[in-house]
């Protein structure tokens, strides 16, 4: 419809007119009142155009596929505002009409429709001025489809027509700088998506399918889904596909081919009914069963797919489905239907469809009324129909609170008080000369209770508040099909969705009546990590088991975490556990062994001092300077029990004394010994002639003060070192990343040397001057058993060092214990050994005439 203006001459005045250019031919219904309200519904399911041609004059459209519960939808309209009308405290001494058209689920007749409600059908109007006025329709209840939504909002959207959608869910609508007067009462598709995406939550559906409509209200959806998936990270799609319109059997093949080959268990369909009436079809063609099917609130609650051909395959379908409420009287108001009583064809089409019957001149749609003629005495009760059906009232529910919303908005605009208004000056609106974008700014602010309780009021975006009921398809043993309602989804008062699911009373179409498992990857376990698996979505993974040293204690962990130091991953990687210690203890066979040898040595040390002390007075006690092998026999005792400063856990006055013992007890016996050696070879010279000068050098005295002197150096070097930079224990974790190795760090590697050398100096001196006196009488060679016990005592300590350098932890305290014992047993053996041998087993050679003589006798 169009429209043109122009001015007309009579006698002095020009008054401009208004006049059709063409008129739409729509279905409708109107009624009259003081306010009209519009309503745009799907009466019909398509429509026909007749070919066209540059010389025919342009032909009206045919309706086709009458569709009893769009009918219900418009008839719910007229019902709410009869009962508006009817209500005494709601827009009293208003009477409200209304003008509703069919859209035939065609755009252009949907956007015809809405142009003709925003303009009205009038041959011809005076204006009061400017070829302006009032609109038609305050507001209009519509459309059903997101796509005539946005095309009727962008238009009517520019003269702030207030337009309240039922149905129309697209996300895009709440951008309110480019629909500023767009309403809706059904949640916006944003919410519909988090929804769905709790329920893959809920039962772990991480891996699914999505189909959807090709048009804004699928478009939008799948851009939208994927996205709040991703972002989410609770799961991602095994595949995308856009159901065609219209006939399409080659893609609707190759969309369920798809879906047969996927691995994903659940598939989200986000389309129409038709989309899905037609998808079906090629389901139960190739047989594609055990598929979990999540319905969008477009198709959650359509009886049209709930038969027995399709529910082997839809049994069980879970659905986001509009908010059901029941309106009282309404099917009274329903079967009060009758035909042809008011200016509209509506109610004729609606009789003939019921009844297969037409009413004579010939029917408006002749294509759908063949049979009898109808009377109009037809008894609608005594026929089945969807029309009547008012036990799952949904859209109708929407269309209800639609219409009470633009009521209580026009209500609370007449109630304005002069001076207190919100407009400029502080003005109120008139009925007389109202405007819709001042009943769009109350209905902005709009906040009210139906009679059955719900609460209604838009956000700053005009979406009401949302909520959705959630749907199960009960496949009943006899065949038949029964829609339960399992849960409730809402937005919370922190702005989070809740979503409240009554699992036992769920239907689920498999054989163990159980959820289905839909993942693209089984679960990593505690110890293993997700590696995702290229070119494949971030759900498509392989679980790597954790490195030594980390681990995950959570499952789908992306990565492994480093335990802290002390700790080490458990066999199976799953916690961290504290690590095993390591040192030379008393507990095991190679310290037990250690430690036997130690008290041994300790033990025979004691027994050759009690031998020696009990044979004191005899000539091989005191012919070898006895105070010096007593001092021998007490500093290796010492050494042997020196040793076991080295074994057991280190602490710090353990570090610190081992080393220090161990020196001074080393350096007190080798001296003894060097000195031992010096007077050997002392008593030989003084035998000579001339040569008793060399014994005052060597009396007891500068004896003692040497072996003291030397023995101070040593104290002096462990002194300092300790002071300077002490051994202390250490926790090393370099030679074994599951354990900890306890050792004592020498602190200062010099003086470790330091320490070591000087025992070294002295040994080398004490062999070098056995070796000299080797050849002396064996009555006086004492020197040959020191240099004997010298070599032993250098050779155990030059295959020390490298011993030492290479043996890791508490190998290389056994490799000092070993070499401390073995030079200490060497000594012990290679000096007093003969002795004791004498003593015990030869009394007869420890005479002062067997020591004494010369010539062939030998000791």
């Amino acid at each position: 419809m169009s429209t043109f203006c122009r001015t007309s001459a009579k006698g002095s005045s020009i008054l401009p007119s208004c006049a059709l250019r063409r008129r739409f031919h729509l279905n409708g219904m109107h009624k009259s009142g003081d306010v009209i309200l519009g309503g745009l519904f799907e009466v019909h399911y398509t429509s026909v155009f007749p070919k066209l041609t540059f010389t025919s004059e342009p032909s009206e459209h045919i309706c086709q596929g009458f569709d009893p519960p769009g009918f219900r939808h418009a008839m719910t309209m007229a019902f709410a505002i009869e009962e508006i009308n009817k209500n005494p405290t709601l827009l009293p001494n208003v009477t409200l009409g209304y003008s509703l058209y069919d859209n035939c689920a065609t755009l252009v007749i949907g956007f015809s429709a809405a142009l003709s409600l925003a303009s009205g059908q009038e041959e011809q109007f005076l204006p009061q001025e400017k070829c302006s006025g009032g609109p038609p329709v305050l507001g209009i209840v519509g459309d059903s489809f997101s796509t005539f939504s946005i095309a009727t909002s962008d238009v009517i959207g520019l003269f702030r027509l207030p337009i309240v959608s039922y149905f129309a869910t697209c996300s895009c609508l709440s951008d309110r700088r480019r629909f500023p007067s767009f309403f809706r009462t059904i949640p916006s598709d944003t919410f519909q998506v988090h929804a769905m995406i709790q329920i893959l939550k809920r039962f772990g559906w991480m891996w699914a399918g999505l189909l959807v409509s090709d048009d804004d209200y699928g478009l939008h959806v799948a851009q939208s889904f994927q996205s709040e998936l991703t972002q989410s990270g609770l799961g991602c799609l095994a595949y995308t596909e856009i159901l065609p319109w219209g006939d399409n059997p080659s893609e609707l093949r190759r969309i369920v081919e798809g879906m047969k080959k996927s691995t994903a268990r659940v598939v989200i369909v986000f389309g129409h009914q038709i989309n899905m009436i037609q998808l079906m079809e090629e389901v139960a063609k190739q047989n594609v069963t055990g598929l979990q099917w999540m319905a969008s609130e477009a198709w959650a609650s359509a009886a049209v797919l709930q038969t027995p051909r399709l529910m082997p395959y839809l049994g069980g379908t879970l659905g986001i489905a509009i908010r059901r409420g029941d309106i009282l009287g309404l099917r009274d108001f329903l079967l009060s239907t009758q035909p042809g009583n008011s200016s509209n064809n509506q109610n004729t089409m609606f009789w003939e469809h019921t009844f297969q019957c037409r009413f004579a001149p010939p029917p408006v749609d002749w294509q759908e009324a063949r049979g009898a003629l109808c009377s109009g005495e037809e008894d609608l009760e005594s026929v089945q129909t969807e029309f009547l059906d008012v036990s799952n009232l949904r859209p109708e529910y929407n269309i209800y609170k639609a219409v009470y919303a633009l009521a209580h908005a026009l209500d609370d605009m007449l109630q304005c008080q002069p001076g207190r208004g919100p407009f400029s000056g502080h003005s109120c609106a008139s009925l007389q000369k109202l405007e819709a974008w001042q009943l769009m700014y109350y209905l902005e602010k709009v906040n009210f209770t139906i009679p059955f309780g719900d609460h209604v009021s838009f956000d700053e975006n005009g979406d009401a508040l949302p909520i959705y009921d959630i749907m199960n398809w009960l496949w009943l043993p006899d065949g038949g099909v029964q829609v339960l309602n399992v849960g409730v989804v809402k937005k919370t008062a922190s702005g989070g969705e809740e979503l409240i699911l009554n699992e036992e009373k769920i239907f689920w179409n498999f054989n163990n009546n159980q959820p289905p498992r839909s993942v693209c990857s089984e679960t990593c376990n505690p110890g293993t990590r997700m590696a995702r698996k290229k070119g494949q979505p971030v759900c498509c993974f392989d679980c790597v088991p954790c490195s030594e040293g980390k681990i995950s204690n959570k499952t789908n962990s992306v990565e492994c975490f480093s335990c802290p130091e002390d700790f080490w991953s458990s066999p199976r990687r799953d916690r961290c556990i504290p690590k095993t210690t390591e040192f030379l203890s008393y507990h095991e066979p190679l310290g037990v062994c250690l430690t036997t040898a130690s008290l041994l040595g300790t033990c025979i040390c004691t027994a050759v001092l009690g031998i020696f002390t009990y044979h004191r007075s005899t000539p091989m006690v005191r012919a070898n300077n006895s105070e010096l092998s007593f001092l021998i026999l007490v500093s290796l005792k010492l050494c042997f029990l020196c040793s076991l400063l080295f074994i057991g856990r280190p602490r710090l006055w353990t570090c610190q004394l081992r080393h220090a013992v161990f020196g001074i007890s080393f350096v007190l016996c080798v001296s003894c010994i060097l000195v031992k050696t010096m007077v050997v070879l002392a008593v030989f010279k003084a035998s000579k002639p001339g040569g008793g000068t060399y014994l005052k050098w060597f009396g007891a005295v500068q004896q003692r003060g040497t072996v003291f002197a030397l023995t101070c150096v040593q104290a002096a070097i462990c002194t300092v070192w300790i002071v300077t930079a002490s051994p202390v224990p250490h926790k090393n974790t370099q030679y074994h990343n599951d354990k900890i190795v306890y050792e004592c760090v020498v602190g200062s590697t010099v003086g470790f040397a330091v320490l070591l050398g000087y025992i070294g100096l002295l040994a080398i001196i004490s062999f070098l001057l056995a070796f000299l006196g080797r050849n002396l009488p064996d009555n006086f060679n004492e020197a040959k058993l020191i240099t004997f016990s010298m070599l032993i005592f250098c050779a155990v300590w030059v295959a020390f060092v490298p011993a030492y350098i290479n043996s890791p932890g508490k190998y290389a305290d056994a490799v000092e214990v070993f070499a401390i014992l073995a030079s200490s047993f060497g000594l012990l053996m290679a000096l007093f050994g003969p002795k004791c041998y004498v003593i015990l087993l030869r009394p007869e050679r420890n005479t002062k005439k067997a020591i004494m003589s010369r010539g062939t006798a030998k000791c």
